[in-house]
């Protein structure tokens, strides 16, 4: 099931775990997928003396084989429903490390204190597919939650194997998470955002107030830990500031890209090994991570500057470069907030297999845009492609790609108004042509939006110059017009929204900010 390379590849992994970790397969003994299950299960566990499989041959509800993790003979809230191959594989390494304690991605002291003080129970499952990207990064969040916290479990389901369940809860997106039964997320997420919701959801035991306090003791904050964040955070610590990175997530959208072929000197890499490479960079210097954090609001007068985030931490410097990116931008008309997730979608590469043979649609006409109805076009039946422009924006190079497929049209001057649904899935859209003032409709199964990217400059927008599109306005040095405050990458009207731009644009602002303290502007 495992090829040698990859069990030889396991025993470095797994060479100093002493913890005792048993896998538990439950399914009917008399079924291939179960068989399957096993060999796969013992075929990793002889990459180490530490790791036995045990099988339990009884049926289980997701009608497929399901791989419990057990930690010193207990349970530890950790399973899998279906053989956590593909981006999952990862998942299962992760689940080993970090529940002996030796992995990487466990949270700080401040983040784990909150998952322990996580009202329960709660009994998760996560719906994925194993191509998709954004996936493992819920999973391995839930699956922190469930080995900290003994009142959480979190099983993956693989929908591939668990079709019953699927048609069931009418999962249209991945990854899609239930919590006791009800649904809690939909869509890319990380450790931080999920422990708000659970917090919100099921309550928390720690005291109100009693995170409340500010973190002092940096010369630079960076929010943001994308590739401009990571650049400015470098580029202050090799200046000998003693520098803090505050965070969603390192990597920021860089981790949603499949392949990067024009950073320069790389003719090719994945989104997920920049990131991580980005880590490692950043762990390479005396540089304070302090990720699965969303900064909820700030203080930019006088100095420091200070940041809080959504756990109710602040922390305090004179300098703070802003580089907290972009997020995909919503269409904002009646019915696509209520339908994400049920046919309304964001990620092709992790959406599409649910609308094969089907009937979809793609919002926008940019290089996004056209890439996604080029990957839909060979699995969906029709593909409807809606630009707001009078014609396309996409590099011609697309555009005589889609030129090629027969099962798409092109609807130029075409404004979404609505997304339809008949109250659990998309069922059409209407879409009014601005030449003529026609409202027509078309009968879709989903709608996979991609109109461009939006800035996350909202806790900073009141205090700093943004323009009309919400970038926050800077020199070419990368300043802002309030001393001690720089941005970088796509927050900031900094044009062209590149990888590679954004990390110069990281840079160019952190030796402004270097200059600034020299020269006295700010205080050392």
């Amino acid at each position: 099931m495992l090829d040698k390379d990859i069990i030889t590849q396991l025993k470095g992994i797994f060479a100093n775990l002493e913890t005792s970790f048993t896998f538990v397969v439950n399914g009917a003994s008399n079924r291939e997928e179960t068989r399957n299950m096993v060999e796969f299960a013992r075929d990793f566990a002889s990459s180490s003396p530490a790791i036995e499989v045990k099988e339990v041959d009884t049926p289980t509800e997701e009608n497929a084989p399901v791989l419990e993790i057990w930690r010193d003979g207990n349970p530890t809230g950790v399973s899998f429903c279906g053989i956590p191959n593909g981006h999952e594989f990862t998942s299962l390494i992760l689940a080993v490390l970090n529940g002996a304690g030796m992995g990487k991605n466990l949270p700080d002291d401040a983040l784990r204190t909150r998952i322990e003080h996580l009202q329960g129970p709660c009994e998760l499952f996560t719906f994925v597919s194993l191509t998709c990207t954004n996936c493992p990064d819920v999973v391995q969040a839930l699956n922190i939650i469930a080995l900290i916290n003994p009142a959480y479990s979190n099983k993956t389901i693989d929908g591939a194997v668990a079709q019953e369940m699927v048609k069931t809860y009418n999962i249209q997106s991945v990854p899609t998470v239930y919590a006791n039964g009800e649904l809690l997320h939909v869509g890319r997420s990380d450790l931080g955002e999920l422990v708000s919701k659970l917090e919100e959801k099921f309550g928390s035991a720690a005291e109100p107030g009693a995170d409340d306090a500010t973190a002092r003791g940096f010369d630079a904050i960076v929010a943001g830990g994308g590739p401009a964040g990571a650049a400015a955070a470098i580029y202050l610590a090799r200046k000998g500031l003693k520098t803090a990175v505050v965070a969603g997530r390192i990597g920021g959208q860089v981790k949603d890209t499949t392949d990067i072929e024009n950073l320069i000197s790389v003719p090719l890499t994945t989104g997920t090994a920049l990131a991580a490479d980005i880590r490692k960079h950043l762990e390479a210097y005396d540089i304070t991570i302090l990720d699965n954090r969303k900064i909820a609001s700030c203080n930019l007068e006088g100095f420091p500057k200070t940041i809080t985030t959504d756990s109710r931490e602040t922390f305090a410097a004179p300098i703070l470069v802003i580089a907290t990116g972009a997020s995909w931008r919503r269409l904002g008309v009646p019915g696509e907030e209520e339908y994400i997730g049920r046919g309304v979608a964001f990620c092709t590469h992790c959406d599409a297999p649910f609308f094969a043979g089907k009937r979809v649609a793609v919002v926008g006409g940019g290089n996004s845009g056209i890439e996604a109805a080029i990957d839909l076009a060979g699995i969906a039946s029709h593909v409807d492609v809606f630009e707001f422009l009078d014609e396309l924006k996409a590099d011609e190079v697309l555009r005589k790609k889609l030129a090629t497929f027969d099962n798409v049209d092109v609807h130029l001057s075409s404004a979404v108004s609505e997304v339809e649904g008949n109250g659990s899935k998309v069922t059409g859209l209407k879409v009014k042509d601005r030449k003529t003032d026609t409202v027509n409709h078309y009968d879709v199964d989903g709608v996979f939006v991609q109109i461009g990217l939006t800035p996350n400059s909202a806790p900073f927008d009141e205090q700093l110059k943004v323009n009309k599109g919400k970038e926050i306005i800077t020199d070419r040095a990368g300043r802002t017009d309030v001393a001690g405050v720089y941005a970088a990458g796509d927050v900031s009207d900094t044009p062209f929204k590149q990888i590679v731009i954004a990390m110069g644009s990281g840079a160019t602002a952190a030796l402004s900010a270097v200059d600034d303290r020299m020269r006295g502007i700010t205080p050392s």
